[in-house]
């Protein structure tokens, strides 16, 4: 197997395949039209520090192009611009182990505000089935168990009602479907 480069990550196409790429070579594709609306050195520098979180912090290899979007997405947002990645397919799929070591692996009580940011931001996206996997292992990192207990299952419970009333208040769309499993 040849090793992959440092300065790249494997990016996931929905067709299955994996193609190696560095955050100079992404950009265009992900921003596609408003790259000229943008500073090249800004964007630039905001690619770099979604490849820097994906490589380095979460040491990850690979990333779907949708996962890289949306990042990008919101360290754009934070700059100051309304870019909005559109992700092929009407699935918007989220890790929960993931979105919780992004709250800062601290307290439940980050973990669901974020957890509602999330939502939305799949929402956005006028899914027909919003999907939360990971929900078991990031219980049990919330909770600090090694084994389930009762308290993983009052939280699991806690996360699925939760995510049910934020859909409900937050889409006008009466075909969305939520998932977690």
């Amino acid at each position: 197997m040849i090793a992959l480069h440092t300065d790249c990550l494997l990016f996931q196409l929905a067709n299955g395949e994996s193609v190696p790429c560095s955050a100079d070579m992404i950009t265009l594709e992900i921003v596609g039209e408003a790259h000229d609306l943008l500073d090249p050195e800004m964007l630039r520098h905001a690619a770099a520090s979604v490849f820097h979180y994906f490589k380095i912090e979460l040491v990850r290899e690979a990333v779907t192009v949708g996962e890289f979007s949306r990042a990008l997405e919101k360290v754009l947002g934070h700059l100051g611009y309304t870019l909005h990645a559109s992700v092929p397919g009407d699935i918007s799929d989220t890790d929960l182990a993931r979105l919780f070591r992004e709250a800062g692996d601290s307290l439940e009580l980050f973990f669901f505000p974020r957890l509602r940011d999330e939502l939305r931001l799949q929402l956005r996206q006028s899914p027909h089935l919003v999907h939360f996997r990971g929900l078991r292992g990031c219980v049990k990192q919330i909770t600090g168990a090694r084994r389930w207990s009762s308290r993983c299952e009052q939280l699991e419970d806690q996360i699925i009602s939760y995510l049910r009333e934020c859909l409900t208040a937050e889409t006008a769309q009466p075909d969305c479907a939520l998932v977690v499993e």
